[in-house]
């Protein structure tokens, strides 16, 4: 499989992951529901283009997009200076419908800072020195593609939806994911979290095409809502990725 193949078919899984929840519904206390990989679809398909080249030896998997960063960008973690200087990302930004007022998208504009995205792209600005060097070897993408926000403007995390209204979530997800470890062929999948882990716990023990090659590993959530995450992320997880062999 070609660079070129690759990226197109994450590029046609992920129209068929947007169309796939646009439907959904989501009942109070949901208030509003952004999908960047609509309104910010060009950056989205500028990055997989770019970054989701042949295959990859890691795989690194957020939950969903955060506010200040995925939901302004269109990029996994994608905290606006990483995006637009470090990746050279540029491309226009929508607007959901409806923009919680609490919460406007002014894309790359945006002057707030995604903590977990700082976080995480600044370790690999600092490991890796150029974009071109990180996503070599790595890849990383979130599992699913909409923010969930409350009337209060609070984010509301998928795994915190009622049942009903996971379900068919969680299977439009768990077949776009394991598409990318189709196409990507990752050594490892990477959960940055426990609810990416167990995403692609379940994903990798169903598919097929995951016969024993796929390692599964947890890293330390940067949100700083994460006590560990705020005294010294950077060097557990590189401690965790070290010991086990992937660095």
């Amino acid at each position: 499989m070609t660079p070129t193949t690759t990226a197109r078919g994450l590029i046609e899984a992920t129209e068929r992951l947007r169309e796939s929840v646009a439907p959904l519904r989501f009942a109070s206390p949901v208030a509003a529901v952004y999908q960047p990989l609509a309104y910010a679809r060009a950056s989205h398909e500028t990055y997989l283009r770019r970054f989701a080249t042949g295959p990859k030896r890691v795989l690194l998997l957020g939950m969903n997009p955060g506010p200040w960063g995925m939901a302004q960008t269109g990029i996994p973690f994608g905290e606006v200076p990483a995006v637009r200087d470090w990746m050279g990302i540029n491309e226009p930004i929508g607007k959901p419908e409806p923009e919680h007022p609490k919460r406007p998208i002014e894309g790359l504009a945006c002057a707030r800072s995604e903590v977990s995205g700082r976080r995480f792209w600044g370790l690999m600005t600092r490991r890796f020195g150029s974009a071109q060097e990180f996503f070599r070897d790595h890849f990383v993408a979130n599992y699913c593609p909409l923010v969930f926000m409350e009337e209060s403007g609070r984010n509301r995390t998928p795994d915190k939806l009622p049942a009903g209204e996971r379900e068919p979530l969680y299977a439009a997800c768990d077949r776009w994911l394991s598409t990318a470890i189709e196409l990507l062929r990752p050594r490892w999948v990477v959960g940055v979290g426990g609810f990416a882990r167990s995403r692609i716990d379940a994903v990798m023990s169903a598919a097929p095409h995951t016969d024993g090659r796929q390692n599964a590993l947890t890293i330390l959530h940067p949100s700083p809502a994460n006590p560990r995450a705020n005294r010294d992320w950077e060097g557990e997880v590189v401690t965790t990725l070290t010991e086990a062999g992937v660095w």
